[in-house]
Order: C-alpha cells, then sequence, then structure tokens
C-alpha cells in the first residue's frame, strides 16, 4: 500500500538562543522556499512534499532542536485541499478549512 505525497505550504516562526546554527538548517529544511529574519526571529515560508503535516512539523522541529534545544517553531501548514492545521512546537493548537476564494 503506498501512501499518496501531499503537498503542503508551510508559514512559520522560529525563534531560538543560536540564530547562526539554526539559519542553516532553515536553509536545508526550505530549500526553494524563503527564510528571513524579521525583529529577532526567523521567518519561513515554503512548498514542502511528503507526509502529514504533523510529520513534517515533527522532522523540522526535531532538526532545528538538533542544533539548539531552545529553538521554538509556530508554524501553520496549508495542504492543497484548503485544510489548515497550526502548531506550536510539537502541540496541534488548531485545525480548520480555509475558504478556497
Amino acid at each position: 500500500m503506498s501512501l499518496a505525497k501531499s503537498r503542503f505550504r508551510l508559514m512559520a516562526r522560529v525563534s531560538t538562543s543560536n540564530p547562526d546554527a539554526v539559519r542553516a538548517v532553515l536553509r536545508e529544511m526550505a530549500k526553494g522556499g524563503r527564510v528571513r529574519e524579521e525583529e529577532g526571529e526567523f521567518v519561513l515560508e515554503a512548498d514542502i512534499e511528503n507526509g502529514s503535516a504533523k510529520e513534517l512539523n515533527r522532522s523540522l522541529l526535531t532538526a532545528l532542536r538538533r542544533v539548539e534545544k531552545r529553538t521554538r517553531l509556530r508554524a501553520e501548514w496549508t495542504s492543497g485541499d484548503g485544510m489548515t492545521e497550526r502548531y506550536f512546537d510539537y502541540v496541534l493548537k488548531k485545525k480548520f478549512k480555509t475558504d478556497p476564494s
């Protein structure tokens, strides 16, 4: 049984006490996306494919925390069908359907 690939639009804010180490991880994870610094945080925008929003969020935060344990992630993952999931670190905070208009 094969799972279909899902594509997600990621909008995330990352705060950390080690910006140099985290910057490198963000650029690697968000190839083709955009990473910028804003008000002492990183803002990440990217399209990412494969898995579920929960799996992708977990893998992103795990990679970030490997280089700096005190890293916080606020992420919003939106699938192609308009379902959005908001996470704070590993915790799902809200799941809702966005209006396609």
